[in-house]
């Protein structure tokens, strides 16, 4: 992993009791480190694809006494896909995630379906290929693109944060939605 979670995390800003939603958990990393943050009174879906992950990522949050993580085989990239309801969650993470996909305004969308007016989002990705270290360059989400995709559904960059020497972090917030 080329990204910390200990380190990344608290720029989330997560409180008690807050409802998180971890697109494309993958081996759940980043939900363990946030389900510590939003403790008993919150909950965090790690959501993923590959049931594997999933299966693994259960029973490492079992074994770190992580109660409050709920696991949801889901697609991201469609709407309804993470089977969550409107409007229910807090936060929305994306690690990993918009470089793996060509229907990144598709998962951008279903992160605004289900945040509640106000909520976050954010985006921690490849910087660069480094040799193949990370992905071809050509399935880069680079900064520029990602905060364009963004704002085109209705967000707004909040800041910029450091997430590790081979990516980036950027933090989205929604405006206000219309009941």
């Amino acid at each position: 992993m080329f990204s910390d979670p200990e380190t990344v995390v608290p720029y989330f800003e997560l409180t008690d009791g807050n409802i998180v939603a971890d697109f494309g958990a993958g081996s759940g990393h980043y939900s363990i480190v946030m389900s510590k943050c939003v403790g008993n009174n919150g909950r965090i879906y790690a959501i993923d694809i590959q049931k594997d992950l999933l299966t693994r990522l259960e029973v490492e949050a079992k074994q770190a006494g992580a109660r409050n993580i709920h696991i949801v085989w889901g697609d991201m990239e469609k709407s309804g896909g993470t089977k969550l309801a409107d409007n229910s969650v807090d936060f929305v993470l994306l690690a990993n995630a918009l470089f793996q996909s060509t229907a990144r305004y598709s998962i951008v969308l279903e992160a605004k379906r289900i945040l509640r007016s106000e909520g976050k989002v954010a985006v921690i990705d490849w910087s660069d290929s480094f040799n193949n270290l990370g992905p071809i360059a050509e399935h880069l989400a680079k900064p520029e693109e990602v905060k364009q995709i963004f704002t085109q559904a209705g967000f707004t960059l909040e800041k910029d944060f450091p997430a590790g020497a081979h990516h980036y972090g950027l933090l989205f917030r929604q405006a206000n939605k219309v009941q």
